[in-house]
């Protein structure tokens, strides 16, 4: 059996990091870099220091600031105007998931033509792109590492998972240091979608022994660190490790993939604008115990890597213990339900089966334990309402 594997090319992991972002740029040979952020990345100052790092290397810097969350097809067309007119020969995706998904789109399309539907999962995306260095400041997406970019289709709120090299970082900067001021909501949401990434990359049928081994290395970082970075911000040896295992696990799905949990998410945050983390938390713990029948000795493992069995439990415990866990974490992390979010019921009920379709179509249930009908879909979303 072979499997690929696709990695950036360089990537730089450490504090202060960041400062040597300028040279890294340089090296590739690169003059007009573009930094893709958002307003509060530029308000608050926290874009400065990528900025001082690539002026410091003599290059011409140009800053476009207008990513949005959860990134459109329409909000792509001022990126895209800003890449023409700077002359851009490299872009740098700086800030959370969205601003690094938006500097990989944007890579993209200026070298491609037609709309960003035509690239959507499951085509594999090969073709050239400008190249982009991701600079994450949150530790959850992993998107520094991954092929894939998520745009939701301005037309339709689908959102849209669009995949291969080509939309793969050329290199990633990895400096825990952007991200001792997350607030807590955020520090617990980026860091329940780092885990979803790794622990849905080692159940997933796709799954790899190159892939299985930054999955469970991990998981064990963030059993040991997620309660932590929640509880204690300041904390930097929590932080570091936090970081560490984001990317770790991006790495892991990105070279496997993910499953259910990612599926059922993504239309959760189209149609009813929820973070991205938040909807992968408020599904993980229903869709887990739906799923392990399907791979019980791969979610044991996932649980001892937690730290919540150990290799002396028979499977089943073990596999059980970890539903128990992702429980026990939500309601310590104070996950909130779509009910107690302000979803009304109605709303909820309306657009189940048009989620459940878009999560079908999306690809990523195919490669889940179990792989569910749409009926099936329709009575998780009907459980985790609250």
């Amino acid at each position: 059996m072979t499997f690929d594997i696709t990695l950036p090319r360089i990537m730089k992991v450490g504090a202060e990091a960041v400062r040597e972002l300028g040279a890294l740029v340089r090296d590739l040979g690169a003059q007009r870099p573009l930094v893709v952020t958002d307003p509060f990345m530029e308000s608050s100052g926290t874009v400065d220091a990528a900025l001082e790092a690539l002026r410091g290397a003599g290059l011409d810097v140009g800053l476009y600031a207008e990513c949005v969350p959860d990134p459109t097809t329409d909000s792509l067309e001022a990126g895209l105007a800003a890449v023409k007119d700077h002359g851009a020969d490299l872009l740098v995706g700086f800030g959370g998931g969205s601003s690094i998904d938006t500097a990989k789109a944007l890579g993209f399309l200026s070298l491609n033509e037609g709309p960003m539907r035509e690239y959507k999962a499951p085509r594999n995306n090969t073709g050239p792109a400008l190249p982009v260095v991701a600079v994450p400041t949150t530790a959850g997406t992993g998107s520094e590492a991954t092929q894939f970019t998520i745009i939701s289709d301005s037309g339709t709120d689908e959102k849209m998972l669009c995949t291969g090299p080509s939309f793969l970082p050329i290199a990633a900067v990895v400096d825990y240091e952007l991200t001792l001021s997350m607030p807590a909501r955020l520090s617990a949401d980026t860091g329940v979608d780092a885990l979803t990434h790794a622990i849905e990359a080692y159940v997933s049928r796709r799954a790899n022994p190159f892939s299985d081994g930054f999955a469970l290395s991990a998981m064990s970082a963030i059993g040991a660190n997620l309660r932590e970075v929640y509880k204690d911000g300041g904390n930097r040896a929590a932080r570091e490790a936090m970081m560490l295992a984001a990317t770790q696990a991006g790495i892991a799905f990105s070279n496997s993939s993910v499953a259910l949990v990612h599926g059922m998410s993504r239309p959760i945050g189209a149609h009813f604008h929820i973070a991205h983390g938040l909807a992968n938390a408020m599904l993980f713990p229903a869709v887990t115990e739906f799923s392990i029948a399907g791979a019980e000795s791969r979610y044991a493992d996932c649980a001892r890597a937690l730290g919540v069995a150990t290799r002396e439990h028979d499977d089943a415990t073990a596999a059980q213990a970890l539903v128990d866990e992702l429980k026990a974490l939500a309601r310590d992390l104070e996950v909130p339900t779509p009910k107690s979010r302000g979803i009304s019921a109605e709303d909820w009920e309306r657009l189940t089966p048009l989620m459940a379709e878009q999560a079908l179509a999306s690809g990523s249930p195919g490669n889940n334990p179990i792989v569910p009908i749409a009926a099936e879909i329709e009575a998780l979303y009907a459980q985790v309402y609250g």
